[in-house]
């Protein structure tokens, strides 16, 4: 299971909407997190086959990110540690991308070049922990 993570302007029944376009596609939710951030919803999703969901999330006008990626939320100001520490770990940071963010902190995807050891060292700033750990 892989997790793929959902960046929408908050609004009344945006999971709703979401469940909608997923269940219609016989696509099941095996878990979910939500973060509200900067007027954000930082949605991650579970789910068996991130490809197809993806693909009709952007059906339907939604964009997801990479299911490689690894999702963060931490302190606006200390996200030049974290990459220091993956790369003291000789752990390769391909791409860091802010989803959202507020005054004190931000969400970050952060795609690698070895992904089960930046999940290990990344855990306690995971994103709702929602991730399986199996994956990495």
């Amino acid at each position: 299971m892989k997790s793929i993570t959902i960046v929408s302007e908050d609004r009344l029944g945006l999971l709703a909407d979401i469940s909608y376009i997923l269940g219609k596609s016989n696509i099941n939710i095996d878990g979910l997190f939500v973060d509200v951030i900067g007027g954000k919803a930082v949605i991650s999703i579970d789910i068996k086959d991130p490809k197809r969901a993806s693909d009709v999330l952007a059906m339907n006008g939604f964009k997801t990110t990479d299911p490689e990626s690894i999702i963060i939320k931490v302190a606006n100001h200390s996200m030049d540690k974290i990459t220091e520490m993956l790369e003291g770990e000789k752990v390769l940071v391909k791409e860091l991308a802010l989803l959202s963010s507020d005054k004190s902190d931000g969400i970050f995807a952060v795609n690698v070049d070895k992904p089960r050891k930046a999940y290990k060292m990344l855990t306690p700033f995971l994103l709702g922990k929602t991730a399986n750990p199996s994956y990495y």
